[in-house]
């Protein structure tokens, strides 16, 4: 695995884990400790996730957050405090993936995966707020499923084929970036309403 294919990895994990930073901690743990050589080795610097415990501790956390994502309104309050949560852990799994040993080349990574999984934290947040306020009970439930197997899927392609990382990160980046403008502005258009209306 080249260099530019672990910079594809943790450009796809930093925003996936934007979405569901504790199923990213355990797709990579996984992958660290039941992977073929192939893709563990080249993991080494998140060895650390494969351990048991941590294995434990991820895979209750991710489904926690499956549980709470599914449910109006607990998923904007799970999203609220994860707000610091998610780009940390985004910019932290990106060092550690890439481990590029240059301390400038190391701001410049943390910056980018914390910034990714910003982006992405506040697509998903921004796109629940506005599912929130529809009226079908069923649409949020059919957004995270929908949100589950795109996270799911792309982790799996971006740990089984490195040389499509960095093209699955532009696609999510894409994504991304249509969802930020698509809720900001619904919810910019909900929020004019609800002025004249009150006005």
């Amino acid at each position: 695995m080249t260099a530019p294919h672990l910079i594809g990895i943790a450009a796809s994990l930093s925003l996936l884990a934007g979405w569901r930073l504790y199923a990213a901690v355990l797709a990579l743990g996984l992958a660290v400790r039941f992977g073929p050589e192939s893709v563990a080795a080249p993991l080494h610097g998140v060895a650390a996730l494969g351990n048991p415990w941590v294995l434990g501790v991820a895979g209750i956390a991710a489904l926690a957050e499956a549980f709470a994502d599914k449910i109006a309104w607990l998923d904007s309050a799970w999203d609220a405090v994860h707000t610091a949560i998610r780009p940390i852990g985004g910019a932290l799994l990106a060092l550690a993936l890439v481990r590029p040993g240059d301390p400038a080349m190391e701001v410049i990574v943390l910056l980018l995966g914390g910034g990714a999984a910003l982006a992405a934290h506040a697509a998903k947040a921004g796109t629940r707020a506005v599912v929130n306020v529809s009226p079908e009970p069923l649409s949020n439930v059919a957004v995270s499923t929908a949100e589950d197997v795109v996270t799911g899927g792309a982790m799996w392609l971006t740990l089984a084929h490195p040389a499509w990382a960095a093209g699955i990160a532009a696609v999510l980046a894409s994504g991304v970036a249509l969802l930020l403008w698509w809720s900001w502005r619904t919810l910019g258009g909900l929020l004019a309403r609800l002025r004249g209306w009150l006005a």
